[in-house]
């Protein structure tokens, strides 16, 4: 066996020398405590992104939220269509308390699904994204994203959301929708 000698590079100089301001401690300090403090604000990161989760269509054509509202506990789907070839009839799109849309604020843009009840069209009165136009993560087909029972799948037919624990549903494309 040979051995082979090794030449001192600045590498092995540096760290046979002491350190007299202290920099390299303070900069492993500094690195210890930024990856404590990312590990703390991991979850509550993750947390948010349980209750409100946004996504569209591979179109784009149909937007939606998963979330729970008000301080609830209970999942919400929301979707809404922005092009359309169907119409609802008249006086079809209700509340959320289940009063009749005023004027044409129903015309069957918006869907909701609630936690154990059956799906319906909501009212229209704004973008579910608040008019930022900021769009969602894409579903691309076949994928789905779920909050407790409700979960929303992104298919060729449209957009689906279904209470598990139910059966309950809303499907909406651009030709059709049902709910139940």
């Amino acid at each position: 066996m040979t051995a082979t000698a090794h030449e001192p590079t600045p590498a092995d100089d540096a760290r046979d020398k002491p350190d007299p301001t202290g920099q390299t401690m303070k900069k492993a300090a500094l690195m210890l405590m930024a990856a404590a403090a990312t590990t703390v604000l991991l979850p509550a990161t993750a947390h948010a992104e349980e209750t409100r989760q946004t996504f569209q269509s591979p179109s784009g054509n149909i937007q939606c939220v998963l979330e729970t509202e008000g301080g609830s506990t209970t999942p919400i789907a929301l979707c809404q269509i922005a092009n359309k070839i169907f119409t609802v009839p008249a006086g079809s799109g209700r509340g959320q308390t289940d009063e009749p849309c005023p004027g044409d604020s129903g015309s069957g843009n918006d869907f909701r699904l609630d936690q154990g009840q059956p799906g319906f069209i909501r009212c229209s009165f704004a973008a579910l994204t608040g008019g930022a136009g900021i769009p969602g993560q894409t579903l691309v087909y076949g994928q789905s994203r779920s909050l407790g029972a409700v979960t929303c799948q992104s298919q060729p037919t449209g957009m689906t959301c279904t209470d598990t624990s139910t059966g309950h549903f809303f499907r909406v494309s651009r030709e059709s929708y049902q709910v139940g």
